[in-house]
């Protein structure tokens, strides 16, 4: 598939849920409403609308949420799409997750084919870690993490950049995953959705960050790429590598090769902007599974340039984009 700016789109993120275990204060509401079941697609349509963009040249899906292994039975979509690996259809499947549930289930993920996970973590502080995500217990993360790297996951840590929360100990999140063998991706907080606090006074620019950690860190570019939106340069003192994600700063979007599927199979082309195709509807009109691919080959050919992200108080705090993050998937 090749998008109307010559893009080639080989990269699928598919949220399984909208429903969270964490209520991270960046991201949502505290008192969150989510989708009713007859909304969200089932295993076996998330299966099929999976399955038919890789026939049409898809070769890496990350599955997301909301939290996506708080799904009921989410190991039979991963063993069941772990099959086109088998095949050689697929040559990645990976997922993001909070760590709540890895303790649980790293080895069956392992066992499904995946190698490659992201890990959201925004502070190695207890107390913290409960003020950010409201509901959320550290020591079940970390023991979350020992269990993805016992059962071979090869993780890396997802840290989203915050004014006054984290930008104090972001070097010693660095610190702390080249010694446990893991990269570190930091992310520009994204204007996605209302939430309880104004994102003016949360955003940090990834530029300040990158120049605070070269005061105690040699980074230098890396060559390192794993077709997301990560900037890697590797770190001549843990022989680990920071990534950082910047959508406000500098925008990833010339070489954007994602598209987003959402529970409810609304596809969106782009993470920042509101055009959508619906391929439930799609889905469930026609069996013969036509109506879907056309559905798809429409949706990208509309797929944007790219996205305006702006957070600043002249713009009143409103977000680029109605949906939280949970919905559109991680």
């Amino acid at each position: 598939m090749i998008d109307p700016y010559g893009r080639y789109i080989s990269y699928l993120r598919v949220s399984v849920t909208d429903r969270c275990d964490f209520r991270c204060q960046y991201c949502m509401s505290e008192n969150m409403t989510f989708l009713p079941k007859k909304d969200v697609l089932s295993l076996e349509e998330l299966e099929l609308v999976t399955a038919a963009f890789i026939r049409k040249g898809v070769r890496k899906i990350r599955i997301t949420g909301g939290e996506p292994l708080v799904r009921k039975d989410i190991m039979t979509l991963f063993r069941n799409l772990g099959l086109y690996l088998k095949s050689g259809e697929l040559s990645e499947l990976t997922l993001t997750t909070n760590g709540s549930q890895l303790e649980k289930y790293a080895g069956d993920l392992h066992s499904a084919g995946v190698r490659r996970i992201n890990v959201s973590l925004d502070t190695l502080d207890p107390d913290r870690f409960r003020e950010i995500t409201r509901w959320g217990d550290f020591a079940r993360v970390m023991r979350g993490i020992d269990a993805a790297q016992a059962a071979g996951l090869h993780v890396k840590i997802n840290t989203v950049a915050l004014k006054g929360f984290n930008e104090g100990e972001l070097g010693d999140i660095v610190r702390w995953a080249g010694e446990r063998g893991m990269d570190v991706s930091f992310i520009e907080t994204m204007p996605l959705g209302a939430i309880d606090a104004l994102r003016s006074d949360q955003y940090l620019p990834l530029s300040k960050v990158k120049a605070d950690l070269a005061k105690d860190w040699t980074l230098t570019p890396s060559a390192y790429r794993t077709g997301g939106p990560s900037d890697y340069f590797d770190v001549a003192e843990t022989g680990g590598r920071v990534g950082f994600i910047t959508p406000l700063t500098h925008n990833f979007c010339e070489s954007c090769n994602r598209v987003r599927l959402t529970c409810t199979g609304m596809l969106y082309m782009c993470l920042g902007q509101e055009d959508n195709a619906d391929l439930r509807a799609a889905l469930r009109r026609d069996p013969s599974l036509a109506a879907l691919d056309a559905a798809i080959v429409e949706a990208i050919g509309r797929k944007p340039k790219g996205h305006d992200f702006v957070i600043d108080r002249q713009h009143d705090d409103r977000p680029a984009v109605s949906r939280h993050m949970n919905v559109t998937g991680g």
